[in-house]
């Protein structure tokens, strides 16, 4: 099994969730929240944690809006990450985020650690499941590929 090194990103106006996997790609955490600060903070930030998990990718939540359209949210959400992909020198992925911090609040608070106040939980976890669903979909189609 070829081991991966992923990032996943939750990206807001005030904070950027962040995920990672472990090394077999089958299971995604939340790592940190960063403040968006600023672009050189979050670049910096984010240099860092790449660094350290020898990431080779980044798979960022692109959030469509509910009918499946390219709203301005996700225009700006592009434009930032098409900035940080060059800065960081990493290629870029997306997946549909669509209610991922609903879903991060609701299995927050299922396992009791819900707190309003704690929204850098909520964007952590957002970003995990954004990368879950990236490392799962990018499973099964390596499981689905013809042998060569």
């Amino acid at each position: 099994m070829a081991l991966i090194s992923v990032i996943g990103l939750d990206i807001g106006s005030k904070r950027i969730g962040v995920a990672g996997c472990d090394r077999t790609g089958l299971i995604a955490s939340g790592l940190t929240t960063i403040d968006n600060k600023s672009f050189a903070y979050v670049t910096d930030q984010l240099s860092q944690i790449i660094r350290q998990r020898e990431a080779t990718l980044l798979v960022v939540g692109l959030p469509y809006t509910l009918d499946g359209a390219v709203g301005a949210q996700a225009r700006r959400v592009k434009k930032y990450t098409r900035r940080l992909a060059n800065a960081l020198n990493l290629p870029v992925t997306y997946v549909d985020e669509r209610l991922t911090s609903v879903e991060a609040e609701q299995q927050l608070q299922a396992e009791r650690r819900f707190s309003a106040k704690d929204k850098g939980l909520i964007d952590r976890r957002a970003a995990a499941i954004i990368l879950q669903q990236w490392l799962d979909s990018s499973r099964t189609s390596r499981n689905n590929e013809c042998p060569t």
